[in-house]
């Protein structure tokens, strides 16, 4: 941005000011009338004008914000960032203020380096006791919804704040206040309360005062006084464009160590425990069920989430607060359900002990939480510098628009760009006429590109060198999407122009149906001999465990329809790949592949992928033995059973039990066929017969002596995990076929060649238009090159950026900075966005990487200079993975399309075997404003409070690699 646009910006803000003596009066006249606006549209106040969105600020902060931008230093070599603190030492200081380092939230692991075994899975420890536990004798827990409400503008005050933590006994607690977690029954109340007081605002609350300074303070032997909310301060971390996008949405929740659930979020579940199959008639009243064992008698929860406890099984002991740290607290794991269009505030608040050791070892107090993928402004990304303490909260404010909102259908004409809704809802629409507009035939349209529209996500902590520690032990939480497109509803078209593709899900609610539409969060997890939970973070490699759990269960089963299915499949583990498989099995020995005895076989069961990553497709991919999708010549080996799954990514598919030979009674498996035996990656996908058969049947040796047990012939992660009941169906099954959707297929085993069907949503760069292809050879080109550097053990991973030097993280290095091609615009600008192409490679021909670009998602233009296979050419990604993996041999770089719009700030890029990630495979990027030329400074934060460094940057980083050319020699 120029000096003439920063001083016409800063004149217009002084003109909604009465008086801009100070910063800080000007800063507070426009926080009130954020509210004041804000208010206007949640109380329905008529027509609001275009012009009332000018009270947004936008570009770079006055002078006198504490996040004013810096000239770069002098130093043309300042990008090195030699001899500097590490950004996030402010988390580890101990009792008396003692400094501490990133060692010292590891002091009470059970198993330090020198108790640790040489044995690979799990990695350096000892095999996970099972207590008894036998497979499949427990129900699935299904994610709880969180049930945002609409945002209060008139808050009250909770009876006594956010609860401090109290001493008390195990596993809930400790006898000592810092090592402690608030009560509970406190916290429940705390939760059930209605509204976020004190109201959300557009610059981060620092009027009020951290509720656990007391504690905080006797902890450190000196006063703490910092905000109660740990955003950064200043209008560099303010919410973007906050006015226009002010939410409408909220919910609040607390991380926090484990314990009990009390219920609470039974009145936010949308099925109520009342309607469909959550109703008293359905499968999943029954919240969950437990067939019982010689110690643990049967025994069922229905109706409610009340009573559930956080463990794996009812035979393994319940988890302390120090082990496993959850949304609210409690299983099961939460769900988010929000609508493109409607802006959703989360007020994420800290729980966690005091005692940065107060962790079983392992994990940090300090979180950030990263939305992943949203579309969404830099402050709320999740950044992994803009962390929080115990006693703080951070409101995360997630506009939900599509991308091209300023350049794209800004007449919100488009159907397939909706909104959808129930009967007399109404929703702020800033087109052409900006004002409330009214539910019309289930959907409100909505300014921007339909073919952005999203589905499946979740958000997990992204905290500096800790995110894998803190994602293990529970940070991680699941996001559904809805839209026009993607409604969560089966039913008939609301009228002509419709554009619901009507995937599994049900029918007794408008949208957000979940009868047959199911999160799967997979992750492999490990435990000591007490049945705690453990992980090494010692061993930067990457860690696995040796079981592999399904929505935080061991080994559970879930009863189904026999009607059609959707799955939304997460890869939540730390370093783990999985590849699965789903077969059913026959009684006796006539199925296709052999059982461990002869009184029983299997049967592949085929299905479509509709979804990968957070997208649906423009084809529905076939997983039934008709195409060679990885044009291999092979048609067998993707029958039934899905490609590799890094890490981070999400893979949709429709499963069908009512066809293909599956009847009521049947039981079907999910099973892994992707064997480890290290962290580095993965080394071979074993032979579903061989799984099937017990030829490849992992056992302990030494069983008999826990000092010297370990794992033997195989990988224990390979196997069966998941079990389903085919029950009967007396229902009508209205969801879409995926088979209308499945791309062109080419003859094969006798049958003709099939033209392409219909599209669900189109990619917005189709590879083989010459008009495309130009834009691409012409667009900005960037490399990031993902190594290891062994000189030292805590930062031994780096990533060089267009052919500059290989550096490990430091959140003040800036090394790539797009730019938009505009600022907030009115109704009606039309353009393209900035376009660029990225080339992610892999150096090491031993490693594997699964790359995630945060903020936009990306068009795979080839791997290694060759198509990508059919289930990402149809796809638009957030997560790349390159490295030898057994599906394809063109993984060792990626090309892909991508641009950036809406919205500026700080971002990430990283490895998502988050072990790689926390040892310095990771680096900021920027998106900046039109002509910027200062460099946004870095928060750090600290318990007194957040401050700012200068930042540094490559000197590539706004021009990129040069390179020029086309992408696609194929």
């Amino acid at each position: 941005m120029s000096r003439q646009q920063q001083d016409s910006n800063d004149s217009t803000r002084a003109e909604h000011s009465e008086s801009a003596s100070t910063g800080q009066e000007q800063r507070s006249r426009f926080k009130e009338a954020s509210v004041a606006f804000g208010a206007f549209l949640l109380l329905g106040g008529g027509v609001a004008t275009a012009t009332a969105v000018s009270l947004d600020y936008f570009g770079q902060p006055p002078s006198y914000d504490p996040s004013a931008y810096n000239d770069p230093p002098s130093d043309p070599r300042a990008y090195e960032l030699n001899g500097v603190t590490p950004a996030n030492s402010g988390s580890f200081e101990q009792a008396g203020g003692v400094p501490g380092n990133r060692k010292t939230p590891l002091a009470n692991n059970v198993l330090p380096p020198a108790q640790q075994t040489s044995f690979n899975i799990p990695t350096n420890g000892r095999p996970s006791p099972l207590f008894g536990a036998q497979p499949f004798t427990q129900t699935l827990l299904l994610f709880e919804e969180f049930g945002p409400v609409p945002l209060d503008p008139n808050p009250s005050p909770p009876p006594g704040g956010f609860p401090a933590p109290k001493p008390g006994t195990a596993p809930e607690r400790d006898p000592v206040v810092v090592r402690s977690s608030p009560v509970g029954t406190e916290l429940d109340a705390f939760l059930k309360f209605p509204g976020l007081y004190p109201l959300p605002s557009e610059f981060s609350n620092d009027r009020d005062r951290n509720p656990w300074s007391p504690q905080i303070s006797s902890f450190l032997k000196r006063m703490v006084q910092s905000p109660a909310e740990g955003r950064p301060p200043g209008q560099g971390w303010a919410h973007q464009r906050y006015n226009e996008f002010y939410p409408q949405g909220a919910f609040k929740t607390v991380q926090a160590g484990a314990r009990v659930n009390g219920g609470v979020r039974d009145s936010y579940q949308r099925h109520g425990y009342g309607q469909g199959e959550f109703g008293p008639a359905g499968l999943y009243y029954q919240s969950y069920n437990f067939q019982g064992s010689t110690k643990v008698p049967a025994y069922k929860i229905q109706g409610t989430t009340k009573g559930i406890n956080v463990r794996f099984h009812p035979d393994m002991p319940i988890q302390s607060h120090k082990t496993i740290w959850t949304f609210d607290g409690t299983f099961p794991p939460k769900l988010l359900m929000v609508r493109h269009g409607q802006p959703i505030v989360m007020r994420h608040y800290n729980a966690l002990p005091i005692d940065p050791a107060a962790n079983a070892g392992f994990g940090l107090h300090t979180i950030t939480t990263h939305e992943h993928n949203g579309h969404t402004p830099a402050e709320s990304d999740g950044f992994t510098g803009a962390f929080f303490f115990p006693g703080q909260y951070y409101d995360y404010r997630w506009p939900l628009q599509l991308a091209g909102y300023d350049s794209i259908n800004t007449t919100a004409s488009d159907p397939r760009a909706a909104f959808p809704c129930d009967p007399g809802e109404t929703l702020y629409v800033n087109d052409a006429q900006p004002g409330l507009k009214q539910c019309m035939n289930g959907r409100i349209n909505i300014r921007g590109d339909w073919r952005e529209t999203m589905s499946t996500h979740w958000y997990h902590d992204h905290m500096l060198d800790f995110t894998a520690q803190n994602v293990y032990k529970g940070n991680a939480a699941m996001m559904n999407y809805y839209s026009a497109l993607d409604r969560g509803y089966e039913g008939p078209p609301m009228d002509a122009q419709d554009p619901n593709l009507r995937f599994p899900s049900g029918t007794v609610r408008a949208w957000g149906n979940r009868d047959y539409d199911v999160n799967l969060m997979i992750q492999d997890k490990a435990w000591d001999k007490n049945g705690q939970l453990w992980f090494n973070p010692f061993n930067t490699d990457g860690f696995l465990g040796d079981q592999l759990l399904v929505n935080f269960l061991y080994k559970p089963y879930l009863n189904v329809r026999a009607r059609s299915y959707r799955f939304r499949l997460l890869n939540g583990s730390v370093s783990r790949y999985i590849k699965l498989a789903v077969v059913r099995e026959v009684q006796g020995n006539g199925g296709e592949l052999k059982g461990p005895t002869t009184k029983v076989s299997y049967e592949r069961v085929p299905f479509h992928m509709i979804a990968n990553d957070g997208n649906v497709m423009e084809h529905a991919v076939p997983f039934d033995g008709s195409m060679d999708l990885n044009a291999n010549g092979d048609l067998k080996d993707n029958f039934g059973i899905l490609p590799v799954q890094g890490i981070a990514e999400r893979y949709d598919i429709i499963i069908n039990f009512a066809k293909n030979g599956i009847k009521p009674g049947d039981k079907i498996y999910f099973i892994n066929l992707q064997e480890h035996d290290t962290g580095r990656g993965a080394k071979r996908t074993v032979a579903l017969a061989d799984v099937l058969s017990g030829a490849y049947k992992p056992t302990i040796k030494d069983a008999d002596k826990p000092d010297k047990a370990k794992w033997d012939k195989g990988d224990p992660g390979v196997g069966m995990f998941l079990q389903l009941r085919v029950q009967s169906y007396g229902g009508q099954d209205l969801a879409m076929n995926p088979a209308d959707y499945e791309p062109a297929k080419p003859a094969a085993n006798g049958q003709p060649a099939k033209p392409a069907g219909l599209k669900m949503i189109p990619l917005t760069i189709d590879r083989n238009d010459p008009a495309d292809r130009a834009k691409l050879a012409q667009a900005r080109h960037r490399t990031f090159v993902f190594g290891r550097n062994n000189n030292t053990d805590e930062q031994p991973w780096t990533i060089k950026v267009d052919d500059s030097l290989a550096f490990s993280m430091d959140p003040r290095r800036i090394s790539a900075a797009p730019q938009l091609a505009n600022g907030p615009t009115q109704a009606g600008f039309s353009g393209d966005g900035t376009l660029e192409v990225w080339k992610i490679e892999n150096s090491e021909d031993e490693w594997e990487h699964p790359v995630h670009v945060h903020f936009e998602e990306g068009i795979i233009l080839s791997r290694g200079g060759k198509a990508p296979p059919v289930w990402e050419q149809w796809a638009r990604k957030d997560v790349y993975r390159v490295g030898a993996l057994a599906d394809s041999d063109t993984l060792r770089n990626v090309e892909i399309a991508i641009r950036f719009r809406e919205f500026a700030g700080t971002y990430m890029e990283h490895c998502h075997n988050t072990q790689h990630e926390d040892t310095s495979m990771l680096l900021r990027w920027d998106v900046e404003y039109p002509g910027q030329f200062q460099l946004m400074p870095t928060p750090l934060p600290t318990w007194d409070g957040v401050t700012y460094a200068p930042s540094v940057a490559l000197p590539t980083f706004r021009k990129g690699d040069g390179k020029k050319g086309p992408q696609m020699p194929f």
